[in-house]
């Protein structure tokens, strides 16, 4: 499974980061915020109890509801003002309910839909209060000593809860005075209403702002890792043409100077080894051409001034057959060595592709009559290039071809030009090619498999400097990797 690339896991990381930190401190404000607003209605809740008291009747007196004239209470009036206090922009539902000290209903509010709900809440929330303390008497002041004060009522310390109707929750109030009892309720749906406006809010910044970060990190990582797409165009850049690559410094982070400087110096390491190398092979080829040339003209010269049919002459020969074979293959190394430097020149005419294919095909007829020859191509293939190497190109393509095929095989010679590009395959009968030695099948001295190539001649760089020519036309030479039961190679090579 490939994973994601590190710019964007660094981005899905902060992102996640980030999301977890403002969903936590989001959940977290929320409910301080509900707790606060919950507590300032307490507060509230606290203030309008204690209000209630002048509000109730004296101790002792019968306990008398609302509507009787002989002491007409103002609850209704009470409960009204209640709705205005606390702190809303509108009416907030309340609910009073009022006993006294025996249980006995005083007042009990029956304007909303819910009061029978909430007056039952509120009744089972006082019955849950224990009965305060009796009344005590304030001391008299030091003047007054003869003088009886009233009687100081202490009442229960409120208790506030939330209880939850069919409809709506409600924040309950209650306390018990000795000569009374009194529970308020508040309707929640107020404070609820502005929790889920600020739920909403966070809902809606919380992505955005998570949006935000992934770009941000996204943005910023991409800055961060721009030395180490650097390095790798670099490293990409890092072939035979490449090697004088290097990478500035200047506009660079320090955390990746020295990985630069290392890089850099890798590379000229590299350039220096590679040039020194290129340099042997290509003055070793050299020195070697003339030794080679003069040891060939003398062997061939003896050749023919001993006696023929001779053992010596035999020897000559096989010889002679050796010095050439070095030959080919300093040429060949020369070239290569060139072709590495940059430095193979072209000597470009007009090339008729078609007339070299049956030059080719004359030699095949003669060295492996028993092939099946197949053509398909026509007269007039021209292009620009060096006629030369793009016979020696051709040369290494039926060698192998004839080397390489089965007893009785075949070879099929198909070429074709469109407006920019000419395209030569040839293919031959062949065992499959195993996968191992068609990855490496253009490297320079890889035989593939000794078993098959140590009975046929050859020393593996045919087809590593057929592909370097047709890369020095600005071509390439490629090898049919779905091609089974065959071989077949693809010259690619532009028009002009």
């Amino acid at each position: 499974m490939k994973l994601p690339s590190f710019r964007l896991r660094i981005a899905l990381l902060s992102a996640a980061l980030a999301g977890t930190t403002l969903v936590g401190f989001g959940a977290v404000s929320w409910f301080q915020i509900y707790n606060a607003k919950i507590s300032r209605l307490d507060a509230e809740l606290l203030n309008h109890l204690m209000r209630a008291t002048p509000n109730l009747p004296p101790r002792g007196e019968p306990p008398k509801i609302q509507g009787q004239e002989s002491r007409p209470f103002r609850w209704q009036f009470y409960k009204d003002s209640l709705s205005d206090g606390f702190g809303t922009n509108t009416k907030t539902p309340v609910a009073l309910l009022v006993l006294d000290a025996n249980g006995n209903i005083l007042y009990q509010s029956n304007s909303l839909p819910a009061d029978v709900e909430v007056n039952h809440l509120l009744l089972k929330r006082l019955q849950l209060i224990p009965l305060p303390p009796p009344p005590q008497r304030e001391p008299p002041p030091p003047s007054n000593r003869n003088v009886e004060s009233p009687p100081f009522l202490r009442p229960r310390p409120p208790k506030f809860v939330t209880e939850q109707t069919t409809k709506a929750a409600w924040r309950i109030g209650a306390t018990k005075f000795p000569n009374a009892q009194v529970g308020i309720a508040v309707n929640l749906q107020a404070v609820d209403q502005e929790m889920a406006t600020i739920r909403n809010i966070f809902l809606v910044s919380i992505p955005g702002s998570l949006l935000l970060v992934a770009v941000g990190a996204w943005l910023v990582s991409g800055g961060a890792l721009r030395p180490v797409h650097e390095l790798t165009g670099a490293i990409q850049q890092v072939t035979v043409k490449g090697l004088d690559q290097r990478i500035p410094i200047g506009t660079t982070d320090v955390e990746f100077v020295e990985l630069i400087q290392v890089f850099n110096l890798m590379l000229e390491r590299l350039e220096r080894s590679f040039t020194q190398a290129s340099r042997f092979s290509g003055d070793a080829a050299h020195e070697l051409k003339t030794p080679l040339t003069i040891l060939q003209g003398e062997l061939e010269r003896t050749l023919q001034q001993v006696n023929p049919g001779s053992e010596v002459q035999q020897r000559l020969s096989n010889l002679l057959d050796e010095v050439r074979r070095l030959s080919g293959i300093m040429r060949k190394l020369l070239l290569l060595s060139l072709a590495d430097a940059g430095k193979m020149s072209l000597y470009l005419v007009e090339v008729d592709m078609s007339e070299l294919l049956m030059e080719m095909l004359e030699d095949v007829e003669m060295l492996a009559p028993q092939l099946n020859v197949q053509t398909d191509f026509s007269d007039g293939l021209r292009l620009q290039g060096d006629r030369d190497l793009l016979i020696q190109v051709l040369q290494n393509l039926f060698s192998n071809a004839i080397k390489y095929n089965l007893a009785n095989g075949w070879i099929k010679i198909r070429a074709h030009q469109t407006q920019t590009t000419l395209h030569v395959t040839i293919a031959n009968a062949s065992k499959d090619i195993p996968v191992s030695d068609r990855l490496r099948i253009f490297d320079r001295f890889y035989r593939g498999d000794p078993a098959r190539t140590r009975k046929i001649e050859g020393i593996g760089l045919g087809l590593s400097l057929a592909r370097e020519i047709a890369r020095a036309h600005h071509g390439d030479l490629t090898l049919d990797s779905k091609a089974f039961g065959q071989t077949a190679f693809t010259l690619t090579l532009p028009m002009k």
